[in-house]
């Protein structure tokens, strides 16, 4: 049975210090038993990082609504539009752990809790809010560190920032739009395609290639999982968009 300090301990083996910056992506049941259960799994990451750290997630939304019936979508209030379920139970707990703040975008939307979390949900741009200005832009002017706690390597959000970055020819770009609470109004955003790759020539599992071939990766064991890995968010996104490039160039 696994413990606040059991995990506690396993964080700071993998290489999670007092006053890191993490964004944190999970498979809770990876973990196995947890006293506490997930409370507990964000108790010791909070705990791992102090009181001078921060904790960041990628929230999105859940859509309860297809493409076709957009019109129908309620306003977006960030203060009870729950986490996209796919990103798992994690997402949706920190979403209402005390103190944790949301940025306004509705679709790239992050959630911070901490040190840094004002700061880096402040003024996220509605186009392109991946990119420059976003708070993954901010997430890596403080070198922050992404940690997948038993996650799917495919699932690594920093790597659309790399595609907003990456310097290539006919990136696949979308358009929609959301009813937001200011009036309310519709609101039209426009975003590189996040839902595939972003260039046409790229594979569908780019991101898990991108982080297997990756070689500054940390891997280690936080409770029973053994498929637990810590990237430098930095030098990720260097590689990344290097071997993105290098991916068009070839083909």
């Amino acid at each position: 049975m696994n413990t606040y300090d059991s995990i506690t301990g396993d964080l700071r083996r993998l290489g999670i210090a007092p006053g890191d910056v993490v964004m944190a992506h999970a498979s809770v049941r990876k973990l196995g038993p947890v006293i506490g259960g997930v409370n507990t799994v964000i108790r010791a990451l909070l705990d791992a990082v102090g009181p001078h750290g921060t904790l960041l997630a990628y929230v999105d939304f859940e859509r309860f609504f297809e493409d076709e019936q957009v019109d129908l979508m309620p306003v977006f209030d960030k203060r009870i539009a729950q986490a996209a379920r796919d990103h798992g139970v994690l997402h949706e707990t920190m979403r209402t752990w005390p103190g944790a703040i949301r940025s306004d975008h509705p679709d790239a939307g992050m959630l911070a809790i901490g040190a840094k979390a004002e700061w880096l949900t402040a003024d996220h741009p509605f186009q392109y809010g991946y990119g420059p200005g976003s708070p993954l832009d901010k997430f890596l002017q403080l070198r922050g560190k992404v940690l997948m706690l038993g996650a799917p390597l495919d699932t690594i959000t920093l790597l659309h920032y790399a595609e907003h970055v990456a310097d290539i020819p006919d990136k696949r770009v979308v358009r929609y739009k959301r009813l937001m609470p200011e009036g309310p109004q519709w609101v039209w955003f426009e975003e590189f395609d996040t839902s595939e790759p972003v260039h046409d020539a790229l594979p569908l599992n780019a991101f898990e290639q991108i982080a297997e071939a990756y070689p500054g990766k940390v891997r280690g064991r936080v409770g029973d999982a053994d498929d637990v890995y810590l990237f430098d968010g930095t030098e990720l996104v260097e590689f990344a968009v290097e071997w993105i490039k290098r991916q068009i160039r070839v083909l």
